[in-house]
């Protein structure tokens, strides 16, 4: 039987990893990134969200998060990935948007959400956070430094600062990137 890894401590620091199913290049097209940017940027408003560090790539996420007292990560988590799952397949859907890839996307969500009887319908994300919970400096420098070299490491950017969707820039440079983080 394998180990399930649970959020246990919501007090805690967590670095966290979430993937679409089958790994499907949704990110790939801004207007789906918006919709999780913008679902982020609510989840730290409304929700008790902080956000350490973070990268959107084309098909999952990293972040190190916490939460603000009274808030539990694992429900902020669950409702961003059920929120954005749901805007996410209804801006695939929509007709009206380019999208050269919309039958063979919803076809995949639709068999994953077959497959999995917490579903109605469509499953856009992969079930699992992967939460790992940061018990030292030299663990939050090592994932920080993960996270930031991940768009190097798939030869997106030749730095880690120059990729749009990260918060390298707000490490490397002293510039705001595109969510508010809280610097480690």
């Amino acid at each position: 039987m394998a180990f399930a890894r649970r959020i246990t401590n919501p007090e805690a620091l967590y670095f966290v990893t979430f993937a679409t199913v089958q790994w499907v290049d949704v990110f790939s097209r801004s207007n789906y990134t918006d919709i999780l940017l913008d679902s982020l940027r609510y989840c730290q408003k409304e929700k008790g969200l902080r956000i350490h560090g973070w990268c959107i790539m084309s098909n999952h996420v990293h972040l190190i998060i916490s939460t603000k007292v009274g808030h539990h990560p694992s429900d902020v988590l669950r409702d961003l990935k059920k929120f954005t799952s749901k805007q996410i397949v209804a801006a695939i859907e929509d007709k009206n948007l380019p999208e050269s890839r919309r039958g063979w996307m919803l076809w995949l969500f639709r068999k994953a959400g077959e497959a999995n009887s917490k579903n109605t319908f469509y499953q856009f994300w992969q079930q699992d956070n992967h939460p790992i919970e940061i018990f030292s400096n030299k663990f939050i420098d090592q994932k920080l430094a993960y996270i930031h070299e991940n768009p190097v490491k798939s030869g997106l950017v030749d730095e880690p600062w120059e990729y749009r969707y990260s918060s390298a820039r707000d490490y490397m440079c002293n510039k705001k990137g595109l969510l508010e983080v809280e610097l480690l």
